[in-house]
C-alpha cells in the first residue's frame, strides 16, 4: 500500500533523509515559518523532545542541506534547503505527509533505527 501512495522518488528521499517522525515534524514546523530564526530550545518545546535530541536532529538536517545554521554564540537555524530540487522534494513530501500520514509514518518507521549499528552489524563475525 505504501508503494502505491508514495511515489518512488519521494520514497527514496524519505528513506535517505528522514530518520524519525521528530525530524519530519521539525522540518514541517520550520517550513511553515521559513523566515523564523529557530533555536534548539524553541524547537524542543514545539516538538516535545529534549534539547540534546533536538540539537542532534538539527545537526543532521543541516548536514543533509535541509536547514541552515546561522552563526552565533548560540546557533540559530532556518529552513533553507541547499537546492531548488531539495526544496521541491520537501514540498512534495510535506504534502504527502499531510494527506497520507499513516503510509508516510510507516515508511519512516520501517528504517533501521541506528545506521551506525547497521554498519557495525555488517562486520559482525557470525558462526554459521
Amino acid at each position: 500500500m505504501t508503494d502505491e501512495i508514495i511515489p518512488e522518488d519521494a520514497r527514496q528521499f524519505i528513506l535517505q533523509h528522514i530518520d524519525s517522525i521528530a525530524q519530519m515534524e521539525c522540518l514541517l514546523l520550520m517550513k511553515e515559518n521559513p523566515q523564523t530564526k529557530w533555536n534548539v530550545e524553541t524547537i524542543a518545546k514545539g516538538l516535545y523532545i529534549s534539547q540534546p535530541e533536538t540539537a542532534e536532529l538539527l545537526q543532521q538536517l543541516s548536514t543533509q542541506g535541509l536547514v541552515a545554521v546561522l552563526p552565533g554564540l548560540r546557533p540559530n537555524y532556518e529552513y533553507k534547503p541547499k537546492s531548488a530540487d531539495l526544496e521541491a522534494m520537501m514540498d512534495r513530501v510535506a504534502e504527502l505527509y499531510v494527506h497520507h500520514l499513516v503510509p508516510v509514518t510507516h515508511l519512516i518507521h520501517s528504517k533501521p533505527r541506528n545506521r551506525i549499528q547497521e554498519f557495525a552489524d555488517a562486520f559482525r563475525i557470525r558462526k554459521d
